[in-house]
């Protein structure tokens, strides 16, 4: 599962050939969330609501590299890194 990103201590991955929704997946502190791309809300697992409100706003920002992290991943291709925040 690549590492597409980092910051505050939240890690951000995407696995290759995930079924759908389009999702990416967040760690912190232990704990792991599975965050719809397009909706950007929490679907599966749990973060702390300041880490999560970190992680959606990121969403929001990036979600353009994010599908096209998506789209990578479904062929097994090479994603790119995207810019934490700041």
């Amino acid at each position: 599962m690549p590492l597409i990103c980092e910051f505050l201590g939240i890690k951000i991955y995407m696995y290759w050939q995930e079924h759908n929704p389009p999702r990416f997946h967040a760690e912190y502190n232990g704990l792991h969330a599975e965050i719809d791309i397009y909706n950007s809300v929490i679907f599966k697992g749990a973060l702390p609501l300041k880490q999560l409100k970190l992680v959606l706003a990121w969403c929001e920002l990036h979600r353009e590299e994010l599908i096209m992290n998506w789209h990578k991943a479904e062929n097994h291709g090479k994603l790119i890194k995207i810019k934490p925040l700041q």
